[in-house]
């Protein structure tokens, strides 16, 4: 355990240290929560630089929304934190800020986009977080570090003042340690009234029964002992097979990649401010034209259909979140090869319009590492997943463990 600086220059998840806090209301269902936002969501008077040099002086004149929602409901926004520039990335290497690092192991990635939020929750520096969750911006690190995240049902969160990959896909999503503080600060940001979790198992899980990729051996031990706790609590697990699972990667990829290079066509002017594997990823876009974006919706939508026929039978979903342990920093493979492993089960909820929540749910046998899981519902599922989620962390304590790289 260390001091809160010591924590912050050793994981480098903050960018920007708001002192004294955002101006908030002194009372709401949020108060005395201190909370740090991904550095690609507007605060007026503060900088904002999306982990880019293109933005390194850039200060906004008004709040994102999600930020007013915050402090009207009391919420202590002390922190300004770092991510993959433009929220592109799932390890967190490529910020103008330099490399997130992760808290329980400084050799392994921290995830990304939205790096800095689980770090800093993980690590105490905050006790709440916001991140973004375009191909697992938000899941992907939450199961990293050991930490619980929301991606909520597209535009259910408004993203007025939060910089985009990609709006079709784009959310905006809580991370906390554990679920009652996720789905308070959830109800805030959705504008509706806090509700707390009402712990219950689901009915039916829907546990795909098979991959199109293999799975590590023990991310698929950890998982399944997971599935089992709510087998215990009188689920029923259910095979189940996901059509259009093994090929949403290349689905969601053609729509972001594509808006992506639209985003930042003026910035090419300039590639040489461009980090790297951020410009790698923009190059990519630039190959595709509007006929493959007009495949991949379509392929999209005929996901979406297939999904509604499964939910017919189960009521959430559950996959790892990754299907790796958690890579080391140092790699020789390719960055777009790396980003395809890390996002190949949190690709497949971004095309489908409801929401999936990211819980911590054992260690890697092997290395020790978190191990995270997802449940995914039907639209407008949210209060569902946070049910079971409050459930499974009545009976686990595994949100409870903290990093050695934390604040004491």
């Amino acid at each position: 355990m260390s001091t809160a600086a010591e924590v912050t220059a050793a994981t480098n998840a903050v960018i920007t240290v708001i002192d004294p806090p955002l101006p908030h209301a002194a009372e709401g269902p949020l108060a005395g929560v201190r909370v740090g936002l991904k550095d690609s969501i507007d605060t007026a008077g503060v900088r904002t630089t999306c982990g880019s040099a293109y933005f390194a002086d850039r200060v906004p004149d008004v709040d994102a929304e999600v930020v007013s929602r915050l402090t009207a409901a009391g919420a202590q926004v002390v922190a300004k934190l770092n991510l993959s520039e433009f929220a592109l990335g799932l390890t967190g290497s490529n910020s103008a800020a330099g490399p997130t690092r992760n808290p329980w192991d400084a050799a392994r990635v921290p995830g990304g986009s939205s790096s800095g939020s689980a770090v800093a929750v993980a690590a105490g520096l905050v006790d709440l977080a916001l991140g973004t969750d375009t191909g697992g911006s938000v899941r992907v690190p939450a199961a990293a570090c050991g930490v619980t995240g929301l991606r909520p049902g597209v535009s259910v969160v408004p993203d007025a003042g939060t910089f985009p990959v990609s709006e079709l896909v784009d959310t905006v999503g809580p991370i906390a340690r554990d679920v009652p503080l996720v789905a308070r600060a959830f109800a805030v940001l959705a504008g509706r009234p806090v509700r707390e979790p009402e712990p219950a198992p689901p009915v039916r899980i829907g546990v795909p029964e098979s991959w199109s990729h293999p799975l590590d051996p023990g991310v698929a031990t950890v998982v399944a002992a997971a599935a089992q706790v709510f087998a215990e609590g009188g689920t029923e697990l259910v095979p189940v097979r996901v059509p259009g699972m093994g090929s949403a990667l290349d689905v969601l990829y053609t729509l972001v990649y594509a808006d992506v290079a639209d985003l930042h066509v003026e910035r090419l002017a300039h590639p040489d401010l461009f980090q790297p594997e951020t410009l790698t990823r923009v190059r990519v876009g630039e190959g595709l034209s509007d006929g493959h974006r007009a495949e991949a919706l379509e392929a999209r939508a005929e996901f979406q259909r297939a999904l509604e026929e499964v939910f017919a039978s189960v009521d959430v979903l559950l996959t790892p979140t990754l299907p790796v342990d958690v890579p080391a920093v140092a790699t020789d493979e390719d960055v777009l090869a790396l980003t395809r492993r890390l996002a190949l089960l949190t690709a497949p909820w971004s095309l489908h319009a409801g929401p999936t929540l990211a819980l911590p749910v054992g260690r890697h046998p092997v290395s020790g590492m978190p191990v995270g899981a997802q449940l995914t519902a039907p639209v407008g599922g949210e209060h569902a997943l946070l049910d079971a989620g409050a459930w499974f962390q009545q009976r686990t304590t595994w949100h409870t463990a903290t990093p050695p790289c934390s604040v004491g």
